[in-house]
């Protein structure tokens, strides 16, 4: 009797706002180190956990993510959550992938370990767990100082949920290439170029010029 493996799958959230390779390496490296078969990039719709409510709309941060991974046979898009109506959750997400899938798949949410701080707050945080492992990426000398103190607030069998990896890192923000294209600097080799000519072509980040 052939007894099908079970698929392993990787889940990379965020604005994406832009994409950009520190988010792409991350993806990758987890994907080797982990054995994952595939990462899902799925860009969020309406996130409860950041302070800041200009988000680009959801087209234009769907269209570059797409642009982003499309070389990589390994990644793929997922729309579910700026599909769906409302504020946007983890658990709600992981639920609608389960549902959507065969039974058989291993999830892994892909996260930098200093998100991995907030994860008290989450809504449903044990069912979340339930639901999938989380690989949390480290850079070299982060300091497990804060991260100990939350850790020991979760249950032994949660804290075996979380898997570390610590990669050489790319220190790049979403924040900081908005910020450069505002005042004008260069953001090549922070994104992928065909990233880059979305952004030019549709003229994102731009200060308004005021009259």
């Amino acid at each position: 009797m052939n007894m099908q493996r079970q698929q392993k799958i990787g889940i990379m959230g965020g604005t994406f706002d832009p994409i950009h390779y520190g988010h792409l390496y991350i993806a990758e490296c987890s994907r080797y180190k982990f054995g994952l078969d595939k990462v899902l990039f799925i860009p969020s719709g309406q996130p409860v956990h950041k302070n800041r409510d200009n988000f680009l709309a959801p087209v234009h941060r769907v269209g570059m993510t797409r642009l982003a991974i499309e070389t990589n046979p390994y990644f793929e898009l997922s729309t579910a959550e700026v599909d769906r109506p409302g504020p946007t959750y983890t658990v709600d997400t992981l639920e609608q992938l389960r549902k959507a899938g065969t039974g058989d798949e291993e999830y892994f949410f892909i996260t930098g370990a200093d998100a991995i701080l907030e994860i008290l707050t989450w809504k449903n945080l044990d069912r979340v767990f339930k639901l999938c492992r989380f690989i949390a990426v480290t850079r070299p000398g982060y300091s497990f100082k804060i991260m100990n103190r939350i850790l020991k607030k979760l249950a032994d069998q949660q804290r075996r949920q979380i898997l570390f990896y610590e990669t050489g890192g790319i220190l790049i923000s979403s924040t900081e290439i908005r910020q450069r294209i505002m005042q004008g600097e260069p953001v090549k080799y922070l994104v992928p170029e065909s990233v880059e000519k979305y952004i030019e072509l549709h003229n994102l980040y731009k200060l308004i010029p005021k009259i």
